[in-house]
Parts: structure tokens; sequence; C-alpha cells
């Protein structure tokens, strides 16, 4: 596949002012749809998280530190142009107009400790498409799926991978705390409070998006972990950190380890649902999940986000759209303040069940459904939204691979004139995974 760039003006020239919170009506029933269901804010703590993860005396990486140290590879069939590296991830009988696709390594294809689940692409992160020196980074989000089988809650991890050699790294998201006045940091868990039983599951990271500085992470009953690019650590080049200790987190002794991984990235920030919650996936429930995310860079830049529901339950789910520069203040840093709300300009009801990635390109949504462990997923294309709270209508669809998650899209075309490219997604299945990307028709 040929890699298209587009030129546009740097994130910095973007206008990310704070807008003026709206007049809201009250929160509503799923039943129906209503933009105030879909209001963030920023989660309670102020710039704490952010304070915490600066005052670790850790040695900082960049983005480029790790591109030029990636470690992983399927010795196999890393990478292909227009064919599946992993054949187990195309369903007998289905056909697939896959543009490129990256493998993991046997071990990391084979896992049944940790499954991917959300994909973002360096077209996401700025609109000219490239990181540094030429790179063009996909990235996958995985989270612990054993939990505490093995006594750890390892949280989520994210692969920094080049496609075109198909070539990755783990780096492991982690929590900062304060410990009796020493700085640390946890797995990244559903809670964080220890005297919460969910802080005994990991976080499911279902869908990611690398927007300038910033990583999006779904938190499926609240909203968005947020993760900063320029606060990324390495303990391999810390005299104070080690990779050593894969059953080790955190500060112990006076050394910092990371289950094992060379680089963790802290948690700066959160977004966090208004709304009351209820019944998951019920017309009764006001509050939406956060199941999976991507950008929408095809007029002004949108945040999108939309929710599973199971084939058996009473709704299919809802997707939903925030002006991203809502997130961010004049000097393009995350908005902290506390008072402040972030506002939804359109929601939609889903066509279907068991949808597990959605994106928008021109008024048209595109999204996976998955099919068990055995059957081919599908990618549908809705007609145009009629209004800001229309329910989504099917157009079209074709064959994706097997248990297709989260959806990111890859703009053709130019500045003015854009394309919607291709559509990058990840098998989660053991023995079944792979990352990427399709030709929609």
């Amino acid at each position: 596949m040929t890699w298209h760039r587009l030129v546009l003006a740097p994130l910095t020239a973007l206008s990310l002012s704070i807008p003026v919170v709206a007049a809201l009506q009250a929160p509503a029933s799923a039943d129906v749809l209503t933009l105030s269901n879909f209001q963030l804010r920023p989660n309670a703590y102020g710039t704490a998280l952010q304070d915490r993860a600066d005052a670790l005396p850790l040695k900082k990486a960049t983005v480029t530190n790790i591109m030029n140290d990636l470690n992983r590879r399927d010795d196999d069939d890393p990478a292909g142009i227009a064919e599946a590296c992993e054949p187990g991830a195309i369903a007998g009988g289905s056909a697939v107009r896959i543009a490129q696709s990256a493998c993991f390594n046997d071990g990391d294809n084979a896992t049944t400790q940790w499954y991917p689940q959300g994909v973002t692409t360096v077209a996401d992160m700025q609109a000219d498409q490239e990181w540094g020196d030429g790179y063009q980074p996909v990235l996958v989000s995985w989270y612990d799926h054993n939990n505490n089988s093995d006594g750890m809650v390892k949280g989520v991890r994210v692969s920094f991978m080049n496609p075109n050699t198909g070539a990755y790294r783990h780096v492991l998201l982690v929590y900062p705390q304060e410990k009796s006045g020493i700085i640390d940091y946890d797995a990244v868990r559903v809670s964080q409070d220890s005297s919460n039983s969910s802080y005994t599951t990991s976080l499911h990271a279902g869908g990611i998006i690398w927007y300038g500085n910033y990583l999006f992470v779904a938190d499926t009953a609240r909203g968005f972990r947020m993760f900063d690019m320029r606060r990324i650590f390495d303990l391999g080049a810390a005299e104070n950190g080690t990779t050593s200790g894969d059953h080790l987190i955190g500060y112990h002794s006076g050394t910092y380890y990371g289950y094992g991984y060379r680089y963790v990235m802290p948690q700066i920030g959160s977004w966090t649902h208004t709304a009351s919650t209820g019944t998951k996936c019920t017309t009764s429930d006001g509050s939406p999940n956060f199941s999976y995310t991507s950008l929408d860079r095809s007029g002004t830049d949108h945040l999108l986000a939309g929710e599973y529901c199971a084939g058996d339950k009473p709704t299919n789910g809802r997707v939903a759209a925030w002006p991203i520069a809502g997130a961010f203040d004049g000097n393009n840093n995350l908005i902290m303040n506390t008072s402040y709300r972030w506002n939804a300009d359109a929601a939609h009801k889903l066509p279907d069940s068991n949808v597990q990635g959605a994106t928008r390109f021109n008024g048209r949504w595109y999204l996976s459904r998955s099919h068990g462990k055995t059957g081919a997923g599908t990618l549908y294309t809705t007609e145009k939204a009629t209004s800001s709270t229309t329910t989504l209508k099917i157009a079209g669809s074709q064959s994706l691979s097997i248990g297709p998650e989260d959806l990111s899209y890859w703009p053709n075309g130019t500045p003015t004139t854009p394309t919607l490219g291709t559509l990058w997604t990840v098998g989660e299945h053991p023995g079944k995974r792979m990352v990427y990307s399709v030709i929609p028709q």
C-alpha cells in the first residue's frame, strides 16, 4: 500500500480555546438520545496525577527512542502488503480486502494473558501522518485478560509498531500515586482504590486515540484515561530503574519496576461522564459505555466513542462525537479545571449489536462487528447521518478478520479534498491476531 501524507496546519495552529459551556437538558434515558448524557468533565484531582508523574525520579524517553528500540517481531511473516500476515485470522470462506498487515510474534499471538483491543495511528496524532525521522507508527492497546490468576494485575500495555517492518515494543501504562512520601505507581485498574472490588481487574482499554501529545484510553464505565507522550519513562536507562522483576511494579527498596517492561507511561488525567449510571445496554441507562474510540478528521476534528452491547441486550448501543478542541486550552494542554464541561455535538443509536469499533468520515459511520471466536467479522458502512441524534442505518457491509476490535481510519487525498483511504483494526483472539488495514467498499 502507498502511504499518503497530508500537509495540514500544525496542531499548534488549531483554535483550542475553551468554549463556553452550553445550556443542556437534564440527562435522559438511553431510549431518548439527549446530548447531555454524553457530557464529560475533568477528573476531580485537578493536576494531581500530572504532578505525581512529573515528580517520578526517572529518566524520560520519547516516542522516537521507542521507535528506535523496537524489540519484538514475527520471525515468520512480520508484515505484508495486500495480504494477511496471519492466515489464521481470516475465517474460512471469507475474503477481506486487506491493504496492509503486521503481525505479532508467536508468544504475543498465542498468549491468553493479554488481549489486544484498541488501535490508533500516527494519522490520528497529526495530519501530516509522520513522526520524527519518517516513522509512521501504529499503536495497539492490550489488557491483562487473566487479571488475578497469577497473583498480579498487570493492567494495560500499548504496542508501538512499525507497520512497514512489523517490529514493535510494548510500553506499560501505569497509575502514579504517593505512598509514605514516595512517588510510586501501580498497574492501570478498573478502580485504583484498593478498597474497591474492581481494584483486582485490569482496565479494558477497548479503544485508544493518539492526538498530538496525548493518548486517550477508553475507560468503559467512566470516559477516558489520559496519558502524555512527553511523559514516558525509561526504566532501562535509569540508575534507579530496572527491566528485571517481571512480578513487580512500582517502587521497591529504592528501585522502580515495571513488570519487566523497559518503558512506562503514567496517567496524567481523565475525562468522566456526568450523567447518572443505570443498567448498561438498557433503555433506562442514561450514561454511555466507552467501549471503543476513534478520531474523525474529515472536517473539524472530533473524538468519537461508542458502547458495546451484546445481541441478547435490550439495546444495540450508542456512538457519540465531541469536538476534540474542547479537551484542550489555548496552549494545546489538557484542560484540568474541575468545573469545566466538554459537550458532545452528535449521538446516534447503533443499527446492530456486538459493535467493537466505530469511526466516521464525511457523515458516514464505519462499524466493526464481531461474530465470536470463529466467524468472520463485519464492517458496516452507514448512510449519512441526517441529524445529530438520528438512528444510524446500514448502507453496506464487507468481511473483516475474526474478532475485529477498535477502528481507526487513515485519510488519503489532499488537505482540501481528503478521501477515506483505509481503516485499521486488530483481531483479539489467540492465534488469530493481526493488525491490518482494509479498503472500505
